[in-house]
């Protein structure tokens, strides 16, 4: 009989597993201000690797590539959106010392908790079908292998969380932080590689509605909106701001508040940057005035080498694309045990909660890749991207709602300003969804 060469774990541990890294980042009281940003600087980050895994690169390079400069006021608005939708999250994790996952379970009747709790999972799916799909791309770039072989590749990373089982909170930080410098210094050499035009680039950061007047553009704008203000990631927020100690007085909770905000803005406006840099890099390179073809992601690795005259970018874009599909792996393993955990009080190894998610993602994954072809990974990640902002308004709803009960918030209930601007975003959110429905129907 065949036996493992090691033991597997058999319960939830850390880093992966948000209760048992719950105060396990210490921060001196005594501290210069200086160093406890620096102690609370780390949650944002992992929230903000969803703001540029693959399906973001998918949707960026469609965007820039069809349209232009003329989406980028769409990147920066949905970037400020999620900062202010995180900043909500983040402040209800540090007051109430629970997640918003559990609150779900714990403020609504059973039949709506368990509606969220599948609407949440479906959007870890989504994101991870993207992951399995930008990883698989970039193996297929760096390696040669055939598209499903990539995809097949992907399941592998569950070696990474058994290998990081046990270890600190920080040090998955740290991790995230070296992929995102890796993505960001790719992409600063693709702009130097492709050269682009920077009055455009400024004139695209204007809002226009008519650039939004016809469906193609929209369905892109809302994939954009989907791949940067993820629904699974206002769980996320909520959980891992506690892994920070903060003593239960107001003073200490509205200074950790002030210094998780710090952490938020900082990493989701580098979030911001690059996503702006993959979509001015496909605008430079690939945008041709009065040109309609549809340049997808699949293509755009193929095509950079040439235009950018050196074989070097379309490497770079490989590495990157692999660095960005990687750090999702432990943003969406932490993600889905904050989901399973909250509303189902359930508790797994981390191992199985990702071989889970990434079953559920691989088998979708392989199906389009082998029936679609080889050129079908672009249609598929700005598709799951749409499928995340579908699902966006079933997690906004119970944020919005529950940090503005004074019962539940006591003194750091959200401001009517927060609350007012909160609910337009939900409005606008869940019209422009119904809207393409509607036109997905209709059509």
């Amino acid at each position: 009989m065949f036996s493992l060469p090691f033991k597997l774990p058999s319960t939830a541990t850390a880093p992966f597993c948000p209760s048992e890294v719950a105060g396990t980042v210490a921060v001196t009281a005594d501290d210069p201000y200086w160093k406890k940003v620096l102690r609370f600087a780390g949650p944002g980050l992992l929230v903000s690797v969803g703001y540029m895994d693959p399906g973001n690169w998918a949707t960026a390079i469609q965007g820039g590539s069809q349209f232009g400069y003329q989406l980028l006021y769409v990147v920066v608005l949905s970037s400020l959106a999620a900062i202010v939708l995180q900043c909500l999250s983040m402040r209800l994790g540090i007051v109430t010392g629970k997640d918003l996952a559990v609150h779900c379970r714990e403020q609504y009747k059973p039949p709506v908790a368990k509606t969220l709790w599948g609407f949440a999972e479906i959007s870890i799916i989504a994101c991870d079908l993207a992951e399995v799909l930008g990883c698989a791309l970039a193996f297929k770039l760096l390696l040669g292998v055939s598209l499903p072989v990539g995809v097949a590749l992907t399941a592998l990373d569950t070696l990474i969380i058994l290998g990081l089982k046990g270890k600190g909170f920080r040090q998955i930080e740290a991790i995230v932080l070296g992929l995102i410098l890796t993505v960001a210094v790719c992409l600063v050499a693709e702009l130097i590689f492709v050269k682009p035009d920077w009055q455009a680039v400024a004139a695209g950061l204007v809002p226009s509605m008519q650039t939004l007047s016809q469906r193609e553009p929209l369905y892109l704008a809302i994939g954009i909106l989907g791949a940067t203000v993820m629904p699974h990631n206002l769980y996320l927020h909520s959980s891992v701001v506690q892994t920070r100690v903060v003593l239960p007085t107001p003073a200490a909770k509205q200074e950790a508040i002030g210094l998780s905000r710090i952490d938020t803005i900082i990493s989701l406006l580098l979030a911001l940057l690059i996503n702006g840099a993959i979509l001015v890099v496909a605008a430079a390179a690939f945008y041709e005035p009065g040109n309609t073809r549809v340049l997808d992601i699949d293509d755009a690795y193929q095509l950079l080498a040439p235009v950018a005259g050196t074989a070097l970018a379309a490497i770079l874009f490989g590495l990157a694309l692999l660095a960005s599909g990687q750090s999702s792996t432990f943003t969406g393993t932490i993600a889905g045990q904050v989901i399973m955990e909250g509303f189902l009080k359930m508790k797994i190894p981390c191992w199985q909660r990702r071989l889970l998610t990434r079953g559920l993602a691989l088998i979708p994954a392989m199906i389009g890749v082998l029936t679609l072809g080889e050129h079908s990974v672009g249609k598929l990640l700005v598709l799951s991207q749409v499928v995340l902002s579908l699902q966006l308004p079933f997690a906004m709803y119970p944020l919005i709602s529950l940090t503005s009960q004074r019962r539940i918030m006591g003194d750091f209930v959200n401001a009517w300003w927060t609350t007012t601007l909160a609910w337009l975003l939900f409005v606008v959110i869940s019209a422009a969804n119904v809207w393409l429905v509607w036109q997905a129907v209709a059509g």
